[in-house]
């Protein structure tokens, strides 16, 4: 039986067409089911292209495990299960880098990628249910495709379950590079050659500090500050854009089905779609930069914004969309178990807890789905509400109601997570009924309890509401004149992606009707 559909097939044979180099895959294999799906899939990808040939003769440590190797082995990457669901996309990815297809990045980051000494070794753990994954996968087969230097592997966590149990990973993505602790969470490849390459914040710094004045400045890259630059821009006016990680909390997103016109799309996927409209536009895109400090206008009449990596900014007006984060318990034992058992992402790190017993903090909508989906893959899990009823829709609590292995504990504080000093071993919360203390015994919590604003460098220098949101009005002014707000970091109610991609395009034309009666 095939493991590819026609369609799949249909688009891989036509992606193929663009390798530039013969590649071929070299399997280890044994003679498990894994591995006979394995060798069909390896043979159905060889079928559809004259440069592909696949071998089962590998010797690689984890089985079933195959390499996609050219140029005689120097340009290679590992996978280490089966690349498909989301990690589709980066087989497909890796196929045609590995066989002399150039990557759409920026060419200047290609070449510091070229220029990295070694041997960098990284081992890539992910699931086939987690969206911030392929982002990690995708760059590090790059850096693989392109440095003789550098190797990669990227490794189903599901299917290598004492590997994940003797390096006690409890998180995907979570890179090891050299055998040691590199990273957890989604990074996209300037973020990793930033953390490889000393130098590099120094030459942003120096690259910035160059820059003129701005008509417009854009803080913030999620839907809100997209929607501002492309309406800014399209005014003809001097448009830059200043984010620490261009998509913002969208490519945390799983699955979004209430973006109108659109039935169905993820997080990280229409995330891609905002940068490349922005980057149709001439918007100067300044990513992977932190905003620390906010300098109204003075004489010069020119805002400043200063930067983490000691840089500043200028310009005329100012948009702020700096968005929102998840908001923590702020709990002894939280900070030390983050990545060890708490978690923020049931969709990315559910699957490393199969049969085992959880916990989920917030009974709101995205508490009441995260339980749902858990429920389906662990062996318990107790679901813990501050409040005295759920405040999810009837619909998911109904759903989660009819679930055999939840438990739903309302009018609940959490007071403290426990753990052996490597992981999670229980939580301890307070019923508010009568002030006694429980405690659960379990090995991972999930924490869904709604966001905080990223304002704490405007305290001091604007107007904030007592949640610390920017408090805006109609038109999305702040308390200083020539500075507007836009998303979910300002006051305004219903933190949606489409409400936010209004808000930015209304913080745009307000900015440019500021500046025409101003100028």
């Amino acid at each position: 039986m095939p493991v590819l559909d026609a369609t799949a097939t249909a688009q891989l044979k036509a992606y193929l067409g663009n390798l530039r180099r013969p590649i071929e895959l070299v399997a280890t294999l044994d003679d498990g089911p894994k591995s006979a799906e394995m060798r069909g899939l390896l043979e159905e990808i060889a079928a559809q292209s004259d440069k592909v040939t696949a071998r089962f003769d590998g010797a690689d440590e984890r089985t079933p495990s195959f390499a996609i190797r050219a140029d005689e082995g120097r340009a290679q990457a590992v996978f280490a299960g089966m690349p498909m669901g989301h990690e589709f996309t980066s087989l497909i990815l890796a196929l045609l880098h590995v066989g002399g297809h150039p990557p759409k990045e920026d060419a200047e980051l290609l070449d510091l990628v070229r220029g990295l000494e070694g041997p960098l070794h990284f081992e890539t753990f992910f699931s086939l249910t987690c969206q911030n994954c392929p982002d990690v996968v995708q760059a590090l087969n790059i850096m693989a495709a392109l440095n003789p230097n550098i190797t990669h592997v990227a490794i189903d966590g599901a299917l290598f379950k004492d590997e994940v149990e003797r390096r006690q990973i409890m998180a995907v993505p979570t890179v090891f590079l050299n055998g040691q602790p590199f990273g957890s969470g989604r990074m996209d490849l300037s973020q990793i050659v930033a953390k490889l390459d000393t130098n590099a914040s120094a030459r942003a710094a120096e690259k910035i500090a160059g820059k003129d004045a701005f008509d417009v400045l854009v803080v913030g890259g999620g839907p809100a500050g997209a929607a501002a630059a492309i309406y800014a821009a399209r005014k003809g006016i001097r448009t830059g854009v200043v984010a620490e990680r261009f998509g913002g909390q969208v490519l945390d997103t799983m699955g979004i089905e209430n973006f109108i016109s659109v039935q169905h799309t993820e997080g990280p996927k229409l995330a891609a779609q905002l940068e490349n409209h922005v980057k149709e536009y001439d918007v100067d895109v300044m990513n992977l930069q932190k905003a620390v400090a906010l300098i109204p206008a003075s004489e010069d009449g020119l805002h400043e914004i200063k930067l983490e990596n000691g840089a500043s900014l200028k310009t005329k007006t100012l948009i702020l969309s700096t968005g929102a984060r998840w908001r923590q318990m702020g709990v002894p034992g939280e900070a030390e178990y983050r990545n060890k058992g708490v978690a923020y992402c049931p969709h990315c790190d559910g699957p490393l807890f199969k049969g085992k017993r959880t916990a989920v903090i917030g009974g709101g909508n995205s508490g009441v789905e995260a339980a749902i989906d858990l429920a389906g893959i662990v062996a318990h899990v107790t679901l813990i509400e501050f409040d005295s009823q759920l405040r999810a829709d009837a619909v998911l609590q109904d759903k989660l109601r009819s679930l055999p292995n939840v438990t739903i504990v309302t009018s609940a504080l959490t007071t403290e997570v426990l753990g052996d000093g490597a992981k999670v071993t229980a939580l301890v919360y307070k019923d508010r009924s009568t002030d006694e203390l429980h405690t659960v015994e379990l090995e991972g919590i999930f924490v869904q309890i709604g966001l905080v604003p990223n304002t704490e460098w405007l305290k001091g220098a604007i107007e904030l509401s007592a949640r610390g949101e920017i408090e805006v009005d109609a038109r999305g002014a702040t308390s200083i004149p020539g500075v507007f707000g836009a998303g979910d970091v300002t006051t305004v109610p219903y933190k949606q992606i489409i409400i936010a991609m209004g808000e930015g395009s209304k913080a745009a034309l307000s900015a440019f009707d500021h500046l025409i009666r101003h100028s």
